[in-house]
């Protein structure tokens, strides 16, 4: 059923009740308030609203209350009051109503790739034209900055619908020819565009077709600086699969060599930051250097490809948005934001994590801090940039690799399938990552990573006791070292190293082992935490806080924060800060993957704390788990120095003498 109220702002605005379309004022700013108001995700205050559509005005206040005025003449209905306003903000009612960019933004949430072909065509059939074409205001900077965004956003989902839909259409059919057609016109120099209207074009026979379209994409890529060689490849291999009639007319190419493909790995994007404060764009802002610097440490993590600062740069010098780019680049993943400081020395850095092929956005936030040490601020904020990006794609891969066939999997997807097994810190799953990682490193022996998660997943055994602890040990180390091997500057191996040199009892080995991972990425959260993790149990136990506090920070929503936390409380009970440790182990003990030893962790430290009431359930919760579990297994699995190991039996003594629950 159609809605009675339509805002249609994917081409020229157009309002529409009951299927007839209504006569807009002729006032720019009237009509850029109403798609304005329609698509905000909170209503504007008025002082908000004045700097977007006014520069300077004589009564900017006055002038709004004019353009409010005759938006409700077109939207109010009778009694029903369309245009609200709510104190100083400013609202739309839109109960009842459709407008077409918020249907699509609601469709891409759910992303591209599970829409059936009748929705591909519905959502495209959403765009007549450009984000609010023909609707710029001279003179307006803060609308101008808005609408340029919004008209690259709404490119970039055109774009992933169309793709999405060419290859959902029958292969050489008009239909599908029109759509990468309109495709290319969106992003003229995605590869994958052109390597689709050749299979088309091939598979129709129009080979001609495909000759002239090839001359013309090597002038337009020759002037733009760029190598259109992997295209005539392409368009010679689709010649060659329609067969020898087809192969006749051969691209005049250097024949391709055959090389093995390297691993897989993500690859990202990360366009200089805008400065909104600055008012002639130039190089070497601050935005700039903040792009820079997470992109210098983002490629220490080596398990991204990124794309070294002198090309996004060169593209962002073209006035090239994020989205375009990302494709010419054909980048999984681009990372986009601005920089503004503020009143008081307060700085502000929104950004934005986008997957390109189906323009969704994946994770987006603004960082924010204040004083007059603005470099080590920004360091701040680009550590936890750094760490929230690296982070979101990894989820984004092992989701992905999960809703894979097992038997389908490349190397890098068999890795991050072994990584989501990892994490739930069960026997089963260890065995499945055990599993997953093995079948990665038979696809390729070269790819370091996978021998860090294969480790862990026998120091898993080793530690929570679920195999011959000797023989874990020993796997574990002997892994490790063979990641070393295949690339020892990847920080997971040194990582992995270190921590199956504490299970083996070499703690100096192990703590220089785990700095290194933390020296070759500063980022590296894994690193930090197990540095405090050997601290917090025989070391400095301040040093332990210190680094259990900043791996929180720069993994905040960690799959082993309930390992942080429990190494906080650890630190604490040896400090004689028994409340606050209880706390700190209560934290770790709720969160979903905790383990037994977690729970242990919390119930000693409770016991310190002497809140017995609080204790009660969580023995009864581990003897539920691991029957029979004593301070012994604990001992066992830990390496605590001699004040942390009488502190609990202590504690252990007090459950003795009360007998709860068998502990």
């Amino acid at each position: 059923m159609t809605a009675r109220l339509q805002i249609r702002t994917l081409g020229p605005l157009e309002i529409r009740r009951d299927g007839v379309a209504l006569a807009l004022p002729a006032s720019r700013k009237v009509r850029a308030l109403a798609a304005y108001l329609a698509l905000a995700p909170q209503a504007p205050t008025r002082s908000h609203l004045c700097d977007l559509l006014w520069d300077l005005p004589d009564d900017p206040r006055g002038e709004l209350r004019w353009c409010l005025s005759k938006l409700r003449g077109v939207l109010d209905e009778g009694e029903r009051t369309r245009v609200l306003a709510r104190g100083d903000a400013i609202a739309l009612d839109l109960e009842g109503s459709e407008v077409d960019a918020l249907q699509l933004a609601a469709a891409l949430r759910q992303g591209v790739a599970g829409l059936e072909l009748a929705a591909l065509r519905e959502l495209s059939a959403l765009f007549r034209g450009d984000f609010l074409d023909g609707l710029e205001i001279p003179r307006s900077a803060a609308y101008s900055a808005w609408l340029t965004a919004e008209r690259r956003r709404h490119r970039a989902a055109q774009t992933a619908l169309l793709e999405r839909l060419a290859g959902a259409l029958p292969p050489g059919s008009d239909e599908a020819l029109a759509c990468i057609e309109a495709w290319l016109r969106l992003a003229p120099f995605d590869g994958r565009a052109h390597e689709r209207l050749f299979e088309t074009l091939a598979a129709a026979g129009r080979l001609r077709e495909g000759e002239e379209h090839l001359a013309q994409l090597a002038r337009q890529y020759e002037a733009e600086g760029q190598d259109w060689a992997p295209l005539g490849h392409a368009w010679r291999a689709a010649r060659l699969r329609q067969g020898p009639q087809a192969a006749r007319l051969v691209v005049d190419a250097a024949p391709a060599i055959e090389t093995a493909a390297p691993t897989r790995r993500a690859s990202l994007a990360v366009m200089p930051f805008a400065d909104r404060g600055r008012a002639v764009a130039a190089r070497g802002g601050l935005g700039d250097g903040l792009a820079h610097d997470i992109i210098s440490r983002l490629a220490m993590l080596r398990s991204l490809f990124v794309i070294a600062p002198g090309t996004v740069f060169a593209l962002d010098e073209r006035h090239i948005g994020a989205e375009d780019a990302a494709r010419r680049l054909d980048v999984d993943y681009v990372a986009a934001g601005s920089l503004r400081r503020e009143a008081g020395g307060r700085l502000s850095v929104a950004v934005q994590l986008s997957e390109t092929r189906s323009a969704r956005v994946l994770w987006a936030e603004v960082f924010s801090g204040g004083g007059n040490e603005t470099l080590g601020l920004l360091e701040q904020i680009g550590n936890r940039i750094v760490s929230a990006l690296a982070q979101q794609i990894e989820m984004a891969e092992r989701n992905r690799a999960i809703l894979k066939p097992p038997s389908s999997l490349d190397a890098w997807e068999a890795h991050h399938r072994g990584l989501w097994h990892m994490m739930r810190f069960n026997r089963e799953d260890n065995e499945q990552a055990r599993h997953f990682f093995a079948t990665a490193l038979r696809l390729d022996p070269g790819f370091a990573r996978p021998y860090a998660g294969l480790s862990f997943t026998h120091f898993q055994d080793a530690f929570l006791g679920w195999s011959p602890r000797e023989a874990a040990v020993e796997a574990a180390y002997r892994i490790a070292s063979q990641g070393l091997l295949a690339d020892e500057r990847d920080p997971a191996v040194h990582w992995a190293l270190g921590r199956s040199q504490w299970l083996a009892g070499r703690l100096p080995a192990a703590l220089e082992a785990l700095q290194r991972s933390v020296e070759l990425s500063p980022n590296f959260a894994h690193g930090h935490y197990t540095l405090a993790f050997v601290h917090a149990q025989s070391g400095d136990a301040g040093a332990a806080i210190v680094e259990a506090d900043h791996s929180r920070a720069l993994s905040p929503f960690d799959p082993m924060l309930f390992a942080m936390l429990a190494t906080r409380a650890i630190a604490l009970m040896r400090l004689g800060a028994h409340d606050e440790a209880a706390d700190w182990g209560l934290k770790a003990a709720a969160r979903p993957n905790a383990h037994v030893h977690i729970l242990c962790v919390a119930l000693h430290c409770l016991m310190l704390a002497g809140r017995e009431s609080e204790a009660a359930p969580l023995a009864q919760a581990i003897q539920r788990a691991q029957p029979g579990y004593r301070i012994d297994d604990f001992l066992a699995a830990f390496r605590c120095a001699p004040d942390g190991e009488a502190l609990l039996r202590r504690a252990a003594a007090r459950l003795e003498q009360r007998n709860w629950f068998g502990y």
